[in-house]
């Protein structure tokens, strides 16, 4: 899938689209570029994309509302594309369900990488145990997380997690009981050097939380020990 990949480029500045469009078409991707976000989004109802690139500024919507829209119905990998630098623009990118962010002026071999890197933990959710293994499954009172179908139900309901979410919550509950550090969690998961000033981890165990239905005060299942990580028990 990752050679033959579909990628949508939603971006008004025809010299970035066209620019990242040559470098993915380079890696043998098909790309199709948007200039609005209502063309996206039409382009995603008549077929999903394995990967979307969005601008956080958009004509006719905000990029972050844009990424909160297609969240409702779709999984697939989404990056933001912007000129803002602050922390907190990223964080809630993240936290809106955005799986990746990269920063104007951007290195485009950068951007490919970052594209490939979600697009390889794509491939490897969807293919999830295939081969005849036994299914590795936890059950937590109530959360069902499942290796060999790549599925994770609460109280019978399928949750529509990304790769990466599935990613994280089976790493956590491969420690179950242990406490998992931002670094420990972030080099596991994304394959990266964790950065002190890295607010990824954080904003996707919120995002986590939110599809748990987790109270932010009480979290049933993904917990907080302040100062050293996440456990869940």
């Amino acid at each position: 899938m990752e050679q033959n990949a579909q990628i949508l480029v939603c971006d008004d500045e025809a010299a970035i689209a066209d620019l990242v469009e040559v470098y993915l078409q380079n890696e043998g991707y098909a790309v199709h570029k948007c200039a609005t976000a209502a063309a996206a989004l039409d382009a995603i109802a008549r077929r999903a994309p394995d990967l979307a690139i969005l601008d956080v500024m958009l004509p006719d919507m905000d990029g972050f509302a844009l990424c909160q829209r297609i969240r409702r119905d779709h999984v697939f990998p989404i990056l933001m594309l912007t000129a803002r630098v602050e922390d907190m623009d990223k964080i809630m990118g993240l936290t809106l369900g955005a799986d990746d962010y990269i920063t104007k002026p951007f290195n485009p071999l950068e951007l490919v990488a970052r594209v490939k890197t979600q697009l390889r933990r794509t491939l490897r959710y969807d293919r999830g145990g295939a081969g005849g293994a036994p299914a590795q499954s936890y059950d937590l009172r109530g959360l069902t997380i499942c290796k060999q179908n790549h599925k994770c139900t609460l109280y019978g309901e399928e949750l529509a997690l990304t790769p990466l979410e599935f990613s994280i919550l089976w790493y956590l509950c491969e420690h179950r009981g242990q406490v998992v550090s931002s670094e420990q969690l972030f080099e596991a998961v994304w394959g990266e050097k964790y950065m002190d000033s890295n607010n990824t981890v954080m904003s996707h165990i919120a995002r986590l939380r939110e599809k748990l239905h987790e109270p932010p005060r009480k979290p049933k299942f993904i917990k907080t020990v302040w100062g050293v990580g996440y456990t869940i028990e």
